[in-house]
């Protein structure tokens, strides 16, 4: 690992702990629409709701603001009024934008989370979460604006992708997998959206 990306771990690793002097301010002010999974390259920065409270901290001290945490009043178990954590931006590589931003459910659990893996403002792919375990990925292989890979996790293992790979919106290549490998792949050769392709793995247990 280079002292570069040594020190962008490290920063990171400081973000999610969220240590380091904050300033509160409330109002719109965010640039950009939240990304989905039917349009991934959107941009990453959210608007900020008018529920919503943010506060922003400065993680290398150089009086630009790393990360954004965002709150909604709501009410603790016990029925006290709370802020509840609802998201979080992360700018990781201190260029100004955001790289990673994420939304939590009420229980404060992460429930999906959008990353510029290029660092162009862009959203490259979205991870959804259930009870803060991922359960799906979508990414954009060929910079369309849309997803062309999709991975489907159960208990925190991979059971399944898909791909477009010829980037006319429609999958056209399945592995399924199974104890941690791939199991078979389906291929769809006259684009009619079926197999027509099985390739069994030889080393497959199944």
């Amino acid at each position: 690992m280079t002292l570069k990306n040594s020190v962008r771990m490290t920063f990171l690793g400081a973000a999610l702990a969220l240590v380091g002097c904050a300033t509160t301010s409330s109002g719109e002010k965010k640039d950009g629409e939240s990304a989905d999974g039917e349009q991934v390259a959107e941009n990453i920065r959210q608007k900020q709701a008018g529920n919503e409270k943010v506060t922003e901290f400065d993680l290398n001290k150089d009086k630009k603001s790393d990360v954004w945490t965002y709150t909604v009043a709501a009410k603790s178990a016990d029925g006290k009024d709370i802020d509840r954590l609802a998201r979080k931006d992360l700018d990781i590589n201190w260029d100004g934008k955001v790289d990673i931003a994420r939304t939590y459910d009420e229980k404060e659990q992460i429930s999906r989370e959008t990353l510029d893996l290029d660092f162009d403002g862009k959203v490259d792919e979205v991870i959804i979460y259930e009870k803060g375990l991922v359960v799906r990925k979508e990414r954009d292989l060929s910079s369309a604006g849309k997803p062309s890979l999709w991975v489907f996790y159960e208990k925190g293992q991979i059971v399944r992708k898909e791909r477009d790979t010829n980037s006319d919106g429609k999958v056209d290549y399945w592995e399924y997998w199974e104890n941690n490998q791939v199991d078979r792949i389906g291929e769809d050769l006259d684009g009619d959206g079926n197999v027509d392709k099985w390739t069994k793995n030889p080393d497959s247990e199944g």
